[in-house]
């Protein structure tokens, strides 16, 4: 890659990074941190670029639809739901009461 298509392909990422949403529930370990130095790595390719865009985008999921079938597994049709929920209330501060916890009911 020529030092022009690199120093684009820097600039892209950068910005990719700088619009990366921060994660409230793991302050110290942050995607936009790796990306912003992945941006100064001397092999980094414009495909890199490409596929960090189009994750950021959310282009695949657009593409590829989750079939109802993994969302809502026979097992157990609200696990996702609880997940999102729990996300939810824990970044509000709301934790779940020890009874709860104890017997397993959510």
């Amino acid at each position: 890659m020529s030092t022009n298509h690199l120093r684009h392909a820097q600039q892209q990422l950068r910005h990719i990074a700088a619009d990366w949403p921060a994660d409230p529930l793991r302050p110290n370990l942050q995607l936009k941190a790796f990306l912003s130095a992945l941006a100064d790595h001397p092999a980094l390719t414009a495909n890199a670029v490409a596929a960090t865009n189009a994750l950021q985008k959310n282009q695949v999921s657009r593409r590829v639809p989750i079939p109802q079938t993994v969302l809502r597994p026979t097992s157990m049709p609200l696990h996702y739901v609880r997940l999102k929920e729990g996300y939810e209330k824990t970044l509000k501060g709301i934790g779940r009461p020890w009874w709860k916890i104890f017997f397993g009911v959510w």
